[in-house]
């Protein structure tokens, strides 16, 4: 059963979350070979202000 977790900063449409999650499992069933009914796939939305790259948090960007 393979479980893919995607993590993005928050601002995306249900609609392009709900397009993430079909091209992951479809990217995911094509490339292992595993059954679409077991294929899980979780989105993490963080705030900007929960992540930083090279000691800057993305909001302050």
């Amino acid at each position: 059963m393979p479980i893919i977790n995607v993590k993005l900063l928050e601002g995306r449409s249900d609609e392009q979350l709900k397009d993430l999650v079909s091209e992951v499992t479809n990217a995911v069933e094509k490339s292992t070979g595993a059954n679409r009914e077991a294929i899980h796939v979780i989105v993490e939305e963080m705030k900007p202000e929960h992540y930083g790259v090279a000691g800057v948090r993305k909001v302050d960007q």
